[in-house]
């Protein structure tokens, strides 16, 4: 078995609002006052180390736990699996 990295990144949908980076927006970048960044999205990732016998299996293993877990809200959040042998 090999084992595999498997990034769960998780963001607020397009629509949802997102204080979090509106606010490093607004009090970190935009007080350079000459800044080309006009939006940032804050998120949160995931690392899972997982041993299966191939990416495929690896990403479907951590996807179910999300999804059993509730690990985000669908209604709200996005998630999105990216993964790399360990």
């Amino acid at each position: 078995m090999t084992a595999y990295t498997i990034h769960v990144i998780i963001e607020n949908k397009p629509n949802i609002s997102d204080p979090e980076g509106d606010t490093i927006l607004n009090d970190l970048v935009l007080k350079s006052k000459n800044s080309p960044i006009k939006k940032i999205r804050a998120g949160k990732i995931l690392k899972f180390t997982v041993e299966a016998n191939d990416k495929k299996k690896a990403e479907k293993i951590v996807e179910d736990v999300c999804q059993e877990l509730r690990i985000f809200n669908p209604l709200v959040s996005n998630a999105s699996i990216e993964s790399e042998a360990s």
